[in-house]
């Protein structure tokens, strides 16, 4: 019954995807879906831009061996990006009207910067949409029995599918209809689940100690940790072209930036939600996730839970990842189109750029299922995705902003530093976090190359 369910909802997910696809009749239509979208879909596609794999296994499995300190990062973090998002950066996004990131670094400082930049931020992306792709095959396992590799496989290709269908429209009205899934099966299993260990005051009481510690030791090593734990999806996540084709899509500025504010509330309230379930799993059946602490709510619901409870969690679960996945291939997909294969082509029609996004996707998506096959650490794989954006394209966006000396000088200074500071750091294993490293060499980069060069020709100064 289960694995007819499983299927069902593929198959449906497929066919929305299809229907969502009528919509598109241009190449704006597939990437920010004709920018329409109304405050209420808008929040819930913004709301699930990272609400997959590592909300719901990766972070549970950090709580139940370290506490709130070891989810900072998600759902705290991820939360802070999207307000940031909404106070400083959606508004004088949106006015700018372009289709990537790195479309606002040409305009901002120059076609070098364009490059380097989608050279950089297209990478970035495989190993997030490889951990929603181990994630799926994980929840695949589980209920229908077939191996994780083939599940893989299977769930990354369905989602590419309709992905290469309608872009941004079948992203939006697939998300929008997975987030109520999402809300649904959490807030109900939420519910039972507490009821069944007794209640919530009983279930903090029983915590283990240092359960909800939310500040570290008083050290100052502790506290960089603690600060990089912050800034690694707070600030990373900031220049990532996934959060910015989400906000294009809004059909106005403010909705733009209002369903970030909504967005950052949904994701910090439901994120935490998963993260009691798995501390009532833990004094229920402390026997759960021994061998590997991610299974613990798979193997809960598995075990112990009857067959609405397994419908309500296995939906919830699969259309978060699913609804994280599309929206990530589709980001990198729209920067290698638009930034790095369209640039060949001269008076391209819009029929044949939209033939080289869809392109772009396959390409995004076999890499990534690949990648999948190379590591399949789900905290791992989304720990490194987030980084490299940080330490290259954070300062150089923030700067162009706000800052009217940035220049292209400082920018590709910043970029360029700032990755080699990083690696730099990395493989002299310094005892400062290397993401600081990079933050640092990549500030440097902007103020050496802004007050000490000229500014190119090419450049325009004002975004």
């Amino acid at each position: 019954m289960l694995t007819g369910f499983v299927l069902i909802y593929l198959l449906i997910t497929i066919l929305i995807g299809r229907w969502a696809a009528r919509r598109v009749k241009s190449a704006g239509d597939f990437i920010v879906a004709g920018r329409s979208l109304p405050l209420g879909i808008s929040t819930c596609v913004i709301f699930a831009t990272w609400f997959g794999s590592e909300t719901m296994l990766g972070a549970t499995s950090e709580f139940a061996q370290h506490g709130l300190l070891g989810v900072i990062e998600d759902p705290f973090g991820a939360s802070l990006c999207l307000l940031l998002v909404g106070l400083f950066y959606a508004r004088k996004l949106y006015r700018v009207n372009v289709l990537t990131f790195c479309d606002y670094f040409r305009v901002r400082f120059g076609k070098k910067a364009e490059i380097v930049s989608a050279l950089l931020m297209i990478p970035s992306y495989f190993g997030w949409i490889a951990a929603q792709i181990v994630a799926m095959g994980i929840v695949i396992n589980t209920v229908m029995g077939v191996s994780q590799e083939t599940a893989m496989v299977a769930s990354g290709l369905i989602v590419m599918c309709y992905t290469y269908m309608g872009g941004m429209w079948s992203v939006s009205v697939t998300d929008f209809i997975q987030t109520i899934m999402i809300i649904i099966g959490i807030l109900v299993i939420t519910f039972l689940v507490v009821n069944e260990a007794g209640g919530i005051t009983a279930v903090v009481e029983r915590a283990p100690a240092g359960t909800f510690r939310f500040f570290p030791d008083r050290d100052w090593h502790s506290w960089l940790h603690y600060m990089a734990a912050w800034f690694t999806i707070g600030l990373g996540s900031i220049p990532q072209q996934d959060v910015f084709q989400r906000l294009m899509s809004s059909k106005s500025e403010r909705v733009a930036q209002y369903s970030s504010y909504l967005g950052a509330l949904m994701y910090l309230v439901i994120g935490s939600l998963p993260l009691l379930i798995v501390l009532c799993a833990k004094q229920l059946y402390p026997g759960l996730g021994a061998a590997d602490p991610s299974t613990i709510l798979p193997d809960m619901v598995m075990q112990h839970g009857n067959l609405f409870i397994q419908i309500l969690f296995f939906g919830a679960l699969l259309s978060a990842i699913m609804s994280t996945t599309s929206g990530a291939i589709l980001a990198p997909a729209t920067v290698l189109g638009e930034n790095l294969v369209k640039p060949f082509f001269k008076d391209i029609s819009d029929k044949k750029f939209l033939l080289i996004i869809r392109f772009s996707v396959v390409v995004v998506s076999l890499i990534s299922i690949g990648m999948a096959f190379a590591s399949q650490d789900i905290y791992e794989l989304v720990a490194s995705s987030s980084v490299l954006s940080l330490v290259s394209l954070f300062v150089p966006l923030t700067a162009g902003l706000y800052w009217k000396r940035a220049n292209q000088a400082g920018a590709n200074l910043s970029i360029l530093l700032g990755t080699a500071g990083y690696i730099y750091s990395e493989w002299m294993e310094t005892a400062t976090p290397p993401l600081f490293v990079g933050l640092l060499w990549s500030i440097g980069g902007m103020l050496a190359g802004s007050l000490f060069w000229k500014s190119a020709p090419e450049e325009v100064t004002a975004a």
